[in-house]
């Protein structure tokens, strides 16, 4: 049984100002969604429910098919937009749900994870913030009092649920409620509190997209590593290139399949790592390796990378020989290397040079990869 996310992203946030609803508006580079899925991503959680708005076409057409992610219409209000999320689960086998504000952003893998843990003893959790703050009451501009702010919480998203227990409360519940905290207490459900973060802030108003990208800026983790790779040629009839076979005259020869490119690319994400290379993942002396193919390497690395909690931004890959002809086959190239990292391919960059005929590579005596990875984590 797997845990998701259930991503509430129907809403229009009116509040947010006018125009494109605050989820699909830019925040320092991106839109507010992909920082939110994102957090998600690199928090481990495979399985995502999407809850989108029927007039957001181009959402739909964007997200449909994409692994992992389900789609979801939302409805009149957030508590039918989320029970039409739980029932697109109920076919997956899910233990627990955590049901996140698409305009909190900021959210960080660590909460996500605490919120995950605490279900392992509580049938709900939700993060919130103890109100520290002078509360008054108010008529206008004028103070008419103050309230006790003892025992009072700001309440946080995500908010993590036991999947059979919060859909049963869905179901059950008449409607109206502020979050769904209220739902599931409506049900007898305990909620435990699980400490916030000042940072986990909902885009609301229009000047709270300045205070996210101050956020985001401050915690983000830029890596970046390079690689580099040679293999000479032997008899054969065609290389392997980036995960694509070039029909050539010679082939690479290495204890793998010798794809340069790809070994290239897989030291560059394993240096932004500081993660050694591929020797010390996959030792050459080991004979399980022998041919293996080189996607086995890339996706290992990968797959690191998101454990460790990072996204790969891009990577750049620069083959160096005479021959082959990189260029009519580099848009399958970042195709073939986009899928398995994982990432859009217009983020794989796959290029090519020639070395002027001057040493190895301009001898024909094999090919040469430089890559570049950058790695972020938000």
């Amino acid at each position: 049984m797997t845990t998701a996310a259930l991503i509430v992203a129907a809403g229009r946030g009116t509040r947010a100002g006018s125009g494109t609803p605050k989820q699909w508006r830019p925040l320092k580079g991106r839109r507010v969604i992909d920082w939110t899925m994102d957090a998600f991503a690199a928090a481990g959680v495979e399985l995502t429910v999407l809850v989108l708005s029927a007039d957001d076409t181009a959402a739909w057409t964007e997200f449909t098919g994409k692994p992992g992610l389900i789609l979801a219409e939302g409805g009149a209000e957030r508590a039918a937009s989320v029970l039409n999320g739980l029932k697109a689960l109920e076919a997956h086998d899910v233990a627990k749900v955590l049901i996140h504000d698409a305009a909190r952003p900021c959210v960080s893998s660590d909460l996500i994870q605490r919120v995950i843990k605490t279900l392992d003893q509580e049938p709900a959790a939700a993060p919130a913030l103890a109100v520290t703050d002078a509360l008054w009451t108010g008529t206008g501009n004028t103070v008419t009092g103050t309230q006790d702010r003892n025992g009072l919480f700001a309440a946080q998203t995500p908010q993590g649920f036991r999947f059979s227990e919060i859909l049963s409360a869905h179901l059950a519940h008449p409607g109206g409620a502020a979050d769904d905290v209220e739902v599931a207490r409506t049900a007898g459900l305990d909620v435990a509190i699980v400490p916030g973060e000042p940072d986990n802030i909902k885009i609301t108003r229009p000047e709270d997209f300045a205070r996210a990208e101050r956020i985001l800026g401050a915690n983000m983790d830029i890596r970046l590593g390079n690689g580099y790779d040679v293999h000479r040629f032997g008899p054969g009839d065609s290389v392997i290139l980036c995960g694509v076979e070039i029909p050539h005259e010679k082939t690479l020869q290495g204890h793998s399949d010798a794809d340069v490119g790809m070994h290239a690319v897989t030291d560059a994400i394993y240096g932004a790592l500081a993660r050694g290379d591929i020797g010390q993942h996959f030792p050459p002396s080991d004979p399980q390796w022998k041919g293996a193919a080189s996607e086995i390497f890339l996706r290992h690395a990968a797959d690191l990378a998101r454990e460790m909690g990072f996204t790969i931004s891009n990577v750049d890959c620069t083959l160096v020989c005479e021959y082959p002809k990189v260029g009519p086959n580099a848009a399958k190239m970042r195709e073939v290397m986009a899928g398995i990292l994982g990432i859009d391919a217009d983020r794989v960059s796959i290029k090519a040079t020639t070395s002027e005929r001057l040493g190895f590579t301009g001898r024909s005596e094999g090919i040469a990869a430089l890559a570049t990875a950058a790695l972020v984590k938000a």
